[in-house]
Protein backbone atom coordinates (compact mmCIF):
# COMPACT_ATOMS: atom_id res chain seq x y z
CA UNK A 1 0.00 0.00 0.00
CA UNK A 2 1.10 3.57 -0.71
CA UNK A 3 2.69 5.89 1.81
CA UNK A 4 0.43 8.88 2.43
CA UNK A 5 1.23 12.22 4.04
CA UNK A 6 -1.39 14.02 6.09
CA UNK A 7 -1.11 17.50 7.55
CA UNK A 8 -2.87 19.26 10.40
CA UNK A 9 -2.49 22.96 11.16
CA UNK A 10 -2.36 24.46 14.66
CA UNK A 11 -2.45 28.08 15.82
CA UNK A 12 -1.07 29.57 19.01
CA UNK A 13 0.14 32.90 20.39
CA UNK A 14 3.57 33.04 21.97
CA UNK A 15 5.86 35.79 23.20
CA UNK A 16 9.64 35.68 23.18
CA UNK A 17 12.78 37.81 23.19
CA UNK A 18 16.12 37.17 21.51
CA UNK A 19 18.95 37.99 23.88
CA UNK A 20 21.93 39.60 22.18
CA UNK A 21 20.09 40.19 18.92
CA UNK A 22 20.87 43.46 17.12
CA UNK A 23 17.33 44.32 16.02
CA UNK A 24 13.82 44.90 17.34
CA UNK A 25 13.42 41.24 18.31
CA UNK A 26 15.70 41.78 21.31
CA UNK A 27 12.58 43.22 22.95
CA UNK A 28 9.84 41.02 24.35
CA UNK A 29 7.19 40.63 21.64
CA UNK A 30 4.80 38.02 20.35
CA UNK A 31 3.64 36.18 17.26
CA UNK A 32 0.53 34.42 16.05
CA UNK A 33 2.23 31.17 15.09
CA UNK A 34 0.85 28.64 12.62
CA UNK A 35 2.33 25.16 12.92
CA UNK A 36 1.76 22.66 10.11
CA UNK A 37 2.50 19.09 11.17
CA UNK A 38 2.87 16.51 8.39
CA UNK A 39 3.17 12.82 9.15
CA UNK A 40 3.62 9.90 6.76
CA UNK A 41 2.48 6.30 6.90
CA UNK A 42 0.39 3.63 5.25
CA UNK A 43 -3.38 3.83 5.68
CA UNK A 44 -4.81 1.09 7.90
CA UNK A 45 -6.13 -1.72 5.73
CA UNK A 46 -8.38 -3.62 8.13
CA UNK A 47 -12.15 -3.40 7.74
CA UNK A 48 -12.59 -4.40 11.40
CA UNK A 49 -10.51 -1.46 12.60
CA UNK A 50 -12.60 1.66 13.33
CA UNK A 51 -9.77 3.73 11.82
CA UNK A 52 -9.70 1.73 8.59
CA UNK A 53 -8.37 3.83 5.72
CA UNK A 54 -6.60 6.35 7.96
CA UNK A 55 -2.87 6.92 8.33
CA UNK A 56 -3.62 8.37 11.76
CA UNK A 57 -6.85 9.81 13.07
CA UNK A 58 -6.61 13.62 12.82
CA UNK A 59 -8.00 13.68 16.36
CA UNK A 60 -5.11 11.53 17.63
CA UNK A 61 -2.57 13.79 15.92
CA UNK A 62 -4.34 16.83 17.37
CA UNK A 63 -4.14 15.36 20.88
CA UNK A 64 -0.38 14.81 20.60
CA UNK A 65 0.40 18.27 19.23
CA UNK A 66 -1.96 20.07 21.61
CA UNK A 67 -0.47 18.32 24.66
CA UNK A 68 3.17 18.74 23.60
CA UNK A 69 3.11 22.15 21.92
CA UNK A 70 -0.09 24.20 21.79
CA UNK A 71 -1.27 23.82 25.39
CA UNK A 72 2.23 24.63 26.68
CA UNK A 73 3.28 27.42 24.30
CA UNK A 74 -0.03 29.22 23.77
CA UNK A 75 0.04 32.58 25.57
CA UNK A 76 3.41 31.77 27.11
CA UNK A 77 6.62 33.77 27.02
CA UNK A 78 9.65 31.76 25.88
CA UNK A 79 13.07 32.86 27.07
CA UNK A 80 16.55 31.37 26.95
CA UNK A 81 17.37 30.39 30.53
CA UNK A 82 21.10 30.83 29.90
CA UNK A 83 20.87 34.61 29.49
CA UNK A 84 20.13 37.60 31.70
CA UNK A 85 16.51 37.17 30.60
CA UNK A 86 16.35 34.72 33.50
CA UNK A 87 15.81 37.71 35.83
CA UNK A 88 12.88 38.86 33.68
CA UNK A 89 11.50 35.31 33.65
CA UNK A 90 11.67 35.07 37.44
CA UNK A 91 9.78 38.35 37.80
CA UNK A 92 7.10 37.24 35.33
CA UNK A 93 6.73 33.90 37.11
CA UNK A 94 6.29 35.75 40.42
CA UNK A 95 3.44 37.63 38.76
CA UNK A 96 1.89 34.32 37.68
CA UNK A 97 2.76 34.60 33.99
CA UNK A 98 3.23 31.46 31.89
CA UNK A 99 6.97 31.37 31.17
CA UNK A 100 8.88 28.63 29.38
CA UNK A 101 12.62 28.60 29.93
CA UNK A 102 14.54 26.81 27.18
CA UNK A 103 18.17 25.87 26.58
CA UNK A 104 18.23 27.64 23.22
CA UNK A 105 17.70 31.04 21.60
CA UNK A 106 13.90 30.98 21.01
CA UNK A 107 13.98 31.60 17.27
CA UNK A 108 11.57 29.85 14.93
CA UNK A 109 14.48 27.69 13.78
CA UNK A 110 15.30 26.45 17.27
CA UNK A 111 11.68 26.12 18.35
CA UNK A 112 10.86 23.90 15.37
CA UNK A 113 13.75 21.56 16.25
CA UNK A 114 12.36 21.32 19.80
CA UNK A 115 8.83 20.70 18.47
CA UNK A 116 10.04 17.95 16.13
CA UNK A 117 11.68 16.06 18.99
CA UNK A 118 8.57 16.33 21.16
CA UNK A 119 6.16 15.22 18.45
CA UNK A 120 8.33 12.33 17.19
CA UNK A 121 8.51 10.91 20.70
CA UNK A 122 4.71 10.64 20.89
CA UNK A 123 3.84 9.25 17.46
CA UNK A 124 2.88 5.59 17.05
CA UNK A 125 5.81 3.50 15.81
CA UNK A 126 4.31 2.99 12.34
CA UNK A 127 3.81 6.76 11.79
CA UNK A 128 6.78 9.00 11.03
CA UNK A 129 7.06 12.75 11.31
CA UNK A 130 7.65 13.97 7.76
CA UNK A 131 7.88 17.74 8.20
CA UNK A 132 6.98 20.78 10.25
CA UNK A 133 6.40 24.33 9.13
CA UNK A 134 6.35 27.05 11.76
CA UNK A 135 5.01 30.32 10.40
CA UNK A 136 5.99 33.28 12.58
CA UNK A 137 4.56 36.09 10.46
CA UNK A 138 2.53 36.31 7.27
CA UNK A 139 5.73 36.18 5.21
CA UNK A 140 8.26 34.33 7.40
CA UNK A 141 8.51 30.67 8.39
CA UNK A 142 10.93 27.89 9.28
CA UNK A 143 10.68 24.35 7.99
CA UNK A 144 11.97 21.02 9.34
CA UNK A 145 12.09 17.89 7.17
CA UNK A 146 12.91 14.41 8.47
CA UNK A 147 14.84 13.74 5.26
CA UNK A 148 17.25 16.55 6.16
CA UNK A 149 17.95 15.28 9.68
Amino acid sequence: MSQIRITKQFNFETGHALYGYDGKCKNVHGHSYKLNVTVIGKPINDSKNVKNGMVIDFGDLKKIVKEEIVDKFDHATVLNKNTPHLELAEELIKREHNVILVEYQPTSEQMIIDFAQKIKARLPQEIKLHSLRLQETETSFAEWFASDN
